[in-house]
This record gives structure tokens, C-alpha cells and sequence, in this order.
């Protein structure tokens, strides 16, 4: 489908903000006619961001509103912002690519306790399609409204998802372990993130109650086919983008290696490697790489996944959804190498 789709980015200067512009600038098919941010309305983006002047994103102005008809949104805004937004969109006919948490979760009741908010539009959020490719590739083709998953759990679930497709999954609490970049707090200042307070240190953060638990139970209960419990703890340590979960399961074959090769053998951005992973070898890109080891003396495997947070946990993976959504090439514009070093 060789059309010129015209994109409204809300939230464009925050970090999966920047990430989206710098990716779509570069698309063939896209042309960027509206970008809304409430901290910069009025300038340039090439004044906020110097290195948007040799593109031609780098003349838009900023608003707090679209002034330009668009045929897709992507929303990189608060989770609330997010909520009342996209029915409104929706309304208007055009198609939604959410970055947000607002539209994740299929039950309603969870978001009082994981988002501090009542979510009032059930048919909306029944609607909305997990944009997970490797999982839900066939319904994001036709969806109006993208979910685009969390950071950790897109890192988990592609971890996770062939010992789930062939239901070899033994013990039903799964443990993972996750360490992300400081990007993923977002653009906001707070002391906590502060350099003197960051740098040389790191720690665990939401140990109880991480709003990316129920995200991660949700779609492994449904791949499985049945009720699944995950005992995640995020860690922030200070580097500026990069994530790495390693996951610990029981299953019913120790050998998971070949069968994982099979199951992402046609991915083009899941890569099953022999070693553990490092954030270098994914830094700026759409990749997942996963290991997949043993354990003869626990009898558990451990499964290492590491993303980019703002590449394939947030701006790329939704670059890669519409690219799903609009029949263009599912790989165009997101086949680059990692930054390196």
C-alpha cells in the first residue's frame, strides 16, 4: 500500500516523542503534519532539538493542538491525557497508536489499583489490540486503536512466549528480574534521577505493585490458557537507555534452545543468540535478543532478554505496528544496526 499517511505525534517532545519523529522522518510512506507538546507551544522543533534542522520536521511548529488533518495519532502523553483522548479520536475516524498504559490492560477493574484512575470507557478498552507483533501480528493489522505494550513486558512476553505457545510451562509463578535505563522514568526532572543521585547507584523501585505485572499476566495467561502469576522486580541502573529481564521458569524439557529458534525463525527482530545479551547489541533498534539456559541444579531455565526501552519497549515497536497497520513493509525504516558503542 504506497501512500503518503499523514501522522500527528501528541507528546513529540518527551523521550518516545523524539525516538518516533527521529524514525519517522525517514519513512518513505509518512509525512509528519501535526506534533503537540504543552512544555514547548509555539517553537520550532529544531529549536528544541538542534538536530531536527537537517530534516524537514525541524519547521514544525509545536501546538498544543493539531492543526493539520492527520490519518493516524501516535499519543506519547500521560496515561490520563491518553484515557479521554483516544475515544475522542477514535470518534473522529482516525486510528490510534497509544503509547500509554490507558488502553493495556482488558479489565477495567485493574486500573483503580495499577494507575490510580477508574476507567470509564469499557467498549473502548474492549477494542483495543495489544500490539505485541509476534503475538498479535493478524489482529494489529485491522485494529483502529494499538495498545502499544510496556517496556518490560514486551522485554518478558518475547521471552516468555514460545515456552507459553507449546504449553511447557510446569509451575505457574514465574520470576523476573529486570534492570532498565533512567530514559524510562520519562523526560520529568525528580531528584531521584537527579545525576549526583543517579550515577554510581541503582535500586529497585514499584517491588509490590509495578503497574506492568498485570500487563505481562494478561498475555501470558491468554498464550497459555490459563491463569499465570509473575513475581517482577524492576531495577533502574544508570544508564541512559537498554533494558535486560532475565526470567526464571520451570518446564517440562530442558532443551528450550532449538525450539525457540523455531518459533522466532521468521521474526525479524527477535534474534535467539548463545550468550546472554548485552544493551550495546540493541541500542537505537527494534531488536529483542534472547538466551535461553538450563539450570540442572535449581531444574529451572533462565531466560535473558534485553530491548532498547525506548526502541522495541515503546517508539520503534509502535513505528513497527503501523507499518503493520497500513500494509506498508513490516520492517521499513526499523532494519538499522545499533548504535555502537
Amino acid at each position: 500500500m504506497e501512500q503518503t499517511l499523514r501522522v500527528c505525534v501528541y507528546g513529540a517532545t518527551g523521550y518516545t516523542g523524539v525516538e518516533l519523529l527521529r524514525t519517522l522522518q525517514k519513512h518513505p510512506y509518512v509525512k509528519v503534519v501535526s506534533i503537540t507538546s504543552k512544555s514547548y507551544e509555539g517553537k520550532l522543533l529544531e529549536e528544541v532539538f538542534p538536530s531536527f534542522s537537517t530534516s524537514y520536521l525541524g519547521k514544525l511548529c509545536l501546538t498544543q493542538e493539531p492543526e493539520e488533518n492527520f490519518d493516524v495519532a501516535f499519543l506519547c502523553l500521560p496515561h490520563e491525557t491518553s484515557l479521554h483522548l483516544v475515544p475522542e479520536l477514535l470518534k473522529a475516524g482516525k486510528r490510534v497508536i497509544d503509547l500509554s498504559g490507558a488502553y493495556r490492560l482488558k479489565d477495567a477493574n485493574l486500573y483503580p489499583k495499577y494507575y490510580g484512575f477508574e476507567h470509564p470507557y469499557t467498549d473502548t478498552l474492549k477494542e483495543a489490540v495489544y500490539g505485541l507483533p509476534e503475538i498479535f501480528r493478524s489482529d494489529i493489522k485491522t485494529a483502529r486503536l494499538v495498545a502499544n505494550p510496556g517496556c518490560y513486558p514486551t522485554a518478558t512476553l518475547l521471552g516468555l512466549y514460545p515456552l507459553l505457545k507449546e504449553k511447557l510451562l510446569e509451575d505457574d509463578t514465574i520470576i523476573v528480574d529486570a534492570i532498565s535505563g533512567v530514559s524510562g522514568a520519562g523526560r520529568k526532572t525528580s531528584q531521584q534521577f537527579h545525576f549526583p543521585e543517579m550515577t554510581e547507584n541503582a535500586f529497585a523501585y514499584s517491588v509490590l505493585n509495578h503497574r506492568h505485572t498485570p500487563e505481562m499476566e494478561l498475555v501470558a495467561g491468554q498464550t497459555l490458557g490459563r491463569d499465570v502469576k509473575i513475581r517482577f522486580t524492576p531495577k533502574v541502573v544508570p544508564m541512559s537507555r537498554g533494558m535486560v529481564c532475565t526470567i526464571y521458569a520451570k518446564a517440562r524439557v530442558k532443551d528450550l534452545h532449538d525450539l525457540y529458534l523455531e518459533v522466532y525463525r521468521e521474526e525479524p527482530f527477535v534474534k535467539v543468540i548463545q550468550n546472554p545479551p548485552m544493551t550495546k547489541h540493541v541500542l537505537g533498534t527494534n531488536l529483542c535478543n534472547i538466551y535461553v539456559g538450563y539450570d540442572e541444579r535449581t531444574d529451572l531455565h533462565v531466560i535473558v532478554s534485553a530491548i532498547d526501552n525506548l526502541g522495541k519497549g515503546a517508539s520503534l515497536q509502535a513505528v513497527q505496528n503501523m507499518n503493520l497497520m497500513f500494509g506498508f513493509p513490516e520492517v521499513l525504516t526499523l532494519d538499522q544496526p545499533a548504535l555502537f558503542p
